[in-house]
């Protein structure tokens, strides 16, 4: 079963707690404001019982000017056939919200021409609590981006990249992105 969802950075990073005095807010100037281009990204977290989860993505980096900005339902499409090629066991039952992506035309042909190996369901119509990949984006955000004093839209794909392939060497942490949802299987915890 793998869940999908999209999330973007831009230069302006989330702000948390620093280590200032008390009553002296440490400033740190940040050029480009936010309007100079944007990381886009598209992830799927898979869980299967007996087998450790993974987590799959692609990320697209957007400059500004012409072209798409974000994720498109190419993107989802190459994931897809991805996470067919790498994941053993052939079928793929794909979870993921009713953002126009999914529901495009072109989208849903390709899950019709290639219903042998992947299924899709729909999520309520607000509901990322039901998503563990929600917690994937959550997790990032408050470590690997989190205060990021990014020059340049490179150092902020650096960041993105290197957080999410640190999650997918803790296989408990992405376990713990499923339990959070409350959907849970018995098996997962036995591995």
């Amino acid at each position: 079963m793998c869940f999908l969802d999209e999330t973007g950075q831009g230069l302006r990073p989330p702000r948390a707690r620093t280590w200032g005095r008390r009553g002296r807010t440490p400033v740190v100037r940040v050029p480009g404001r936010g309007g100079n281009g944007r990381v886009s990204v598209v992830g799927m977290v898979c869980y299967r019982p007996g087998w450790r989860p993974r987590l799959l993505y692609r990320a697209r980096t957007w400059r500004g000017g012409g072209g798409r900005r974000g994720i498109g339902w190419e993107d989802c499409r190459d994931l897809l056939a991805a996470a067919h090629a790498q994941l053993p066991g052939g079928r793929l039952v794909l979870v993921w919200d009713r953002v126009n992506i999914h529901r495009q035309t072109e989208m849903t042909t390709f899950l019709r021409e290639h219903a042998g190996w992947v299924s899709a369901v729909l999520l309520p119509a607000y509901a990322p609590e039901l998503n563990p990949a929600e917690g994937v984006w959550s997790q990032l955000k408050r470590t690997a981006v989190v205060n990021l004093a990014a020059r340049a839209l490179d150092e902020v794909c650096q960041a993105v990249k290197h957080g999410l392939k640190r999650m997918q060497y803790r296989p408990p942490l992405l376990l713990g992105f499923l339990a959070e949802t409350g959907l849970v299987w018995e098996e997962l915890w036995s591995t």
